[in-house]
């Protein structure tokens, strides 16, 4: 018997009648086995942006079919179960994810909603065993993405993160040469999410559009009220349903500056963040400029780059650098020695990947019933984020100092100097940014204890505040030992 909370958070099908989807939390189902001829069944959620290349993606697969599509935003629903239909598909557009869940015809879901909901659906599909492809990043804070982690665990599904880089060959051979020590020991993995963005704006707090099941839309998430900011993309910008551009387009970099590290190791021992939100002084909550740097028990290191303010002579970069104890450097394709300008092309071979792209890999290792094919599996897709909640977490701890070259706080760490340097520069003189009432936020150096996934130290405790965001009644991420 359903109770009345829980009622409020049913919806009915806008195209199908009144439907009722059941309460999946702490159920038990096993990993889903696909039917005969080896026809695969993926609901999608969320149908902007990133849902359509889901739909296109997994429509370009043989024997694939999608029965259902699932949006709070009964317009963009609607809409997408029309183009469906125009393209043969016999769809079901829902308003709840749990519907769709409750299906047994249904072998996986893939989700492209907003970062608040992306563990929970995972958690929940997986629960309901069905496979998972989830939209980077896999969580919206450190705690749901282990219990993520663990419901895959006592599941058996094939969990994939959607880190397309995962699923390049060439990659992954250019990494097996790092570990192997061809270019000597790696010391610093450094990625970058340099791209022009803009200002956000304001928009004031106001009715929700009759179209929008706001309640479904937030879920997970804890927000008093709407403003248009919101819906349909900017949430990014959010810390309540976003993680900024580092844990957005980031995660991809982020995802292989952590592959390049040893094996051996999973999250990093200590990291901090400076930055801020420059120039647009709008609603947007989440930094515009960021320098990241965190350091694992190996002694290996991660620094990260998000820089999207606009200027004349803007520089994008969304890529990987990789710099060794000698000296030496992979920058693009080519290897420069220490001391040279002067570049060698590399011959990146081909690594162990799972072949079919990020789309037919995924349907690969669904039909083969192994979570280890998955390119970008649930282990590797909890590593990359939390290495990116942590630099976020010291941010958002962060105090404001005078905007200048001192404002890092890198110890004896010359690198790390030398790289916030560059961004400055880029900031002072590039984006044209003067030091009068301008300021940093420069975020502490966080303690972290990569097998209990806690902070430890001096900011242990306002640090561990921010390991897990509140949920709503009725969108709750379980606790492991309930998962």
């Amino acid at each position: 018997m359903l109770s009345n909370s829980r009622r409020q958070f049913i919806k009915t099908s806008i195209l199908s009648g009144l439907g009722s989807a059941p309460f999946i939390a702490n159920t038990k189902s096993s990993a889903k086995v696909i039917g005969a001829n080896n026809r695969m069944r993926i609901a999608v959620a969320g149908l902007n942006g990133r849902g359509k290349s889901h739909i296109g993606g997994f429509l370009s697969q043989k024997n694939v079919e999608i029965p259902y599509v699932i949006d709070p935003d009964k317009q963009v629903l609607s809409r997408t179960v029309e183009s469906l239909k125009g393209r043969g598909q016999q769809v079901k557009g829902v308003v709840d994810v749990r519907e769709a869940l409750d299906d047994k015809n249904v072998d996986a879901i893939a989700i492209a909603a907003p970062n608040h909901w992306h563990s929970l659906m995972t958690i929940w599909a997986a629960q309901a065993g069905k496979h998972v492809y989830v939209e980077k990043p896999m969580s919206h804070d450190v705690v749901e993405g282990r219990v993520a982690v663990a419901a895959q665990k006592k599941y058996g599904v094939v969990i994939q993160h959607g880190t397309q880089q995962r699923s390049d060959a060439r990659r992954a051979g250019l990494h097996d040469q790092i570990k192997a020590g061809k270019w000597g020991r790696l010391k610093i993995s450094y990625g970058y999410c340099c791209k022009p963005r803009g200002s956000i704006g304001h928009k004031k707090v106001g009715e929700v559009p009759s179209h929008l099941d706001w309640n479904l839309w937030k879920g997970p998430a804890v927000i008093e009220k709407f403003h248009g900011n919101y819906v349909h993309y900017n949430w990014h910008w959010f810390w309540a349903t976003g993680n900024g551009d580092l844990n957005n387009q980031g995660t991809h970099e982020l995802d292989v500056a952590r592959w390049a590290i040893d094996d051996d190791q999973t999250h990093p021992v200590k990291a901090m963040a400076i930055g801020g939100r420059f120039q647009w002084k709008d609603q947007g909550e989440t930094p515009n400029t960021l320098f990241g740097m965190a350091e694992y028990p190996n002694g290996q290191q991660v620094f990260f780059n998000v820089r999207n303010v606009n200027y004349n002579g803007y520089k994008r970069q969304v890529e990987n650098q990789y710099y060794f104890e000698d000296g030496g450097r992979i920058i693009g394709n080519q290897y420069f020695a220490k001391g040279s300008d002067k570049g060698e092309k590399i011959d990146f071979g081909q690594g162990k990947v799972t072949p079919g792209g990020n789309w037919g890999s995924f349907v690969a290792a669904c039909r083969a019933g192994d979570p280890s094919m998955a390119n970008g599996d649930v282990n590797d897709a909890h590593y990359g984020c939390v290495l990116g909640h942590l630099m976020n977490n010291s941010y958002r701890l962060g105090e404001e100092v005078p905007f200048n070259l001192k404002a890092g706080k890198f110890g004896d760490n010359k690198d790390a100097a030398e790289h916030f340097g560059k961004l400055h520069d880029i900031m002072g003189n590039g984006v044209g940014i003067p030091e009068k009432d301008n300021y940093y936020t420069v975020g502490p150096w966080l303690n972290f204890d990569p097998k209990k996934e806690t902070h430890t130290g001096e900011f242990a405790k306002d640090a561990n505040q921010l390991l897990k965001d509140p949920n709503n009644v009725g969108f709750q991420v379980p606790a492991l030992e309930k998962v």
